[in-house]
């Protein structure tokens, strides 16, 4: 594989990423010779060749919508989630300090140190079992700020079947 970008900065390790449209970027040391990346890269070629199927699939499942749809998903996204945040917090005994709609493209929602939840718009493009495990998780990162043991036992007590919703978002599934 010789077709990939490289990114050197400060940091001491070697990652590769695959990005939505099938692009190779290798992040490395800033001084970190070619022909180690190119080792590094041949090595996790079959990695990369999987990943970039990955990413086509999930292209084709969900192609990047036209302005219409872009709409429709924006007032979609504000009609629905807040209530979903509201009745969720409500069983889970947990409190956001604010829900926000964005148009993030490379995760669905995330929740600050704050507690203040933002949710992608793109979201509405999955099937609501997918909406509300990503609402669930990310009001369960109000108790626990990471993904450990008790963050997953957390979400799987407000939905046992959370491993199947999730797929839903995964694999270019909808």
């Amino acid at each position: 594989m010789d077709n990939y970008v490289v990114k050197r900065s400060a940091r001491r390790t070697l990652a590769v990423e695959v990005q939505r449209d099938g692009q190779v970027v290798v992040r490395a040391p800033a001084h970190l010779p070619q022909a180690q990346i190119d080792r590094f890269v041949q090595a996790h070629s079959t990695w990369i060749a999987r990943a970039q199927e990955r990413q086509r699939l999930r292209r084709e499942a969900h192609p990047e919508p036209d302005a219409a749809q872009c709409a429709a998903w924006q007032r979609r996204a504000r009609e629905e989630l807040p209530p979903k945040v509201a009745r969720y917090a409500r069983i889970m005994g947990v409190s956001p300090t604010g829900v926000r709609i964005t148009a993030a493209r490379t995760r669905f929602g995330s929740c600050s140190g704050k507690n203040s939840l933002c949710f992608s718009w793109r979201l509405m493009a999955y099937p609501d079992a997918a909406v509300d495990y990503v609402v669930v998780h990310e009001l369960a990162h109000i108790v626990h700020k990471n993904h450990g043991p008790q963050f997953w036992a957390l979400v799987e007590r407000y939905l046992p079947d959370w491993r199947q919703r999730r797929a839903l978002l995964r694999d270019g599934e909808s």
